[in-house]
């Protein structure tokens, strides 16, 4: 017999999408391991790989994530060497983030690995199958986002 709170959870597509979201992001955990990095962090070199630098509340709203967590996440990839912070030339008050050489250089392995397993995952369908799929996740993004 099913447990209360698998009853409760069946059918719920709230719960299947959290589920599909953990286990994709434990995937990719799972594939950052060998470069010392979490996903925030993965995220965090990656963005900053293609820019010419971003504040601490930009890279907390792109890798949706709180400023608090993101001020972690700097400090540490700040104490690897992957990032450097140094004040705006155009706000005193704002700390600009780049990516190291070195930052630059583990995003770009650490990417071939987290693209390993989008890869593994689109695999499992048809492209029209992925092409409604990535349609039906893009209408649940719009609907959701218009709820007052």
């Amino acid at each position: 017999m099913a447990n209360r709170t698998e009853t409760v959870a069946a059918g719920r597509l709230g719960h299947t999408i959290k589920r599909a979201e953990q286990a994709l992001i434990a995937r990719k955990t799972q594939a950052l391991r060998e470069f010392d990095l979490t996903v925030p962090q993965y995220s965090v070199l990656l963005l900053l790989s293609v820019s010419d630098g971003m504040s601490a509340a930009q890279l907390a709203r792109e890798c949706m994530v709180t400023p608090q967590t993101m001020a972690t996440v700097l400090t540490n990839l700040e104490k690897a060497g992957l990032v450097e912070r140094e004040p705006s030339e155009l706000h005193q008050k704002v700390v600009v983030n780049r990516a190291t050489r070195a930052g630059r250089g583990i995003a770009k392995k650490a990417d071939k690995a987290a693209l390993r397993v989008e890869g593994a995952l689109s695999a499992e369908f048809a492209p029209e199958e992925l092409a409604h799929f990535e349609e039906y996740l893009e209408r649940a993004i719009t609907v959701l986002n218009s709820l007052d």
